[in-house]
């Protein structure tokens, strides 16, 4: 629900916006390098975004991290505003609680605009992952998976699937959609990776809400 603070900070900053939820596993399989090399990437999409002032005040970051259950780690800021947090990677891979809880954060962030007269720009999950989903009802991912496929099939949001080496590719692509199939990342190349994903947000962020927008080669994976 949107509220007396959402209409303070619109008034403040009435740009168009630029929402991206970084859908991240924290599961105990990330531990140690993957984990380390995951926080180094929150940093240098922090630096690489902050350094463009158009893009500073567009792009909203939010971040849901999933291990045994989902938890909003940071709700909705723009760049100028996020401190990358550091995140630890503990219990199982509740990935479609995970969903559930992007997706709505996305719904609420939508009215707010929509309440204060803000244009956006499609929004973005970007979902990192070195597994497949552990420990929930298959009920609860499958629902969670035909909820995310429909919002992609209808237009409401580009939807990007990164695995690790170790990932679960199958299991990844029947959560995308055939024209974006989930990309494998070598090695541990997360700052490459956000790198990208700052130019890629960099470039929305210069563009007009709704344009189309090629996006930089991702050097980082393979299909």
């Amino acid at each position: 629900m949107p509220t007396h603070l959402d209409h303070i900070e619109f008034a403040e900053n009435p740009d168009p916006r630029c929402p991206c939820v970084l859908l991240l596993d924290v599961s105990a399989s990330m531990q140690g390098e993957s984990i380390a090399a995951l926080n180094e990437g929150l940093k240098a999409f922090q630096r690489e975004v902050s350094g463009d002032t158009i893009a500073a005040r567009r792009v909203e970051i939010a971040i849901v991290s999933f291990g045994s259950g989902a938890e909003l780690t940071q709700d909705f800021v723009t760049v100028d505003q996020f401190v990358p947090p550091e995140l630890t990677a503990r219990g199982q891979t509740f990935l479609g609680a995970g969903i559930e809880m992007a997706l709505n954060a996305l719904e609420q962030r939508k009215a707010a605009y929509r309440n204060s007269g803000v244009a956006y720009y499609r929004p973005w999950v970007f979902l990192i992952t070195d597994g497949a989903p552990v420990g929930e009802p298959d009920e609860l991912v499958e629902s969670a998976r035909a909820r995310l496929v429909a919002e992609q099939q209808n237009g409401k949001l580009v939807f990007f699937a990164v695995g690790t080496e170790s990932a679960d590719f199958p299991r990844l692509g029947t959560f995308t959609t055939p024209n974006r199939p989930p990309l494998q990342l070598k090695g541990v190349q997360f700052v490459e990776l956000f790198e990208w994903l700052s130019k890629s947000q960099q470039a929305v962020a210069q563009s007009r809400p709704g344009e189309q927008v090629p996006l930089p080669p991702a050097g980082w994976a393979s299909v």
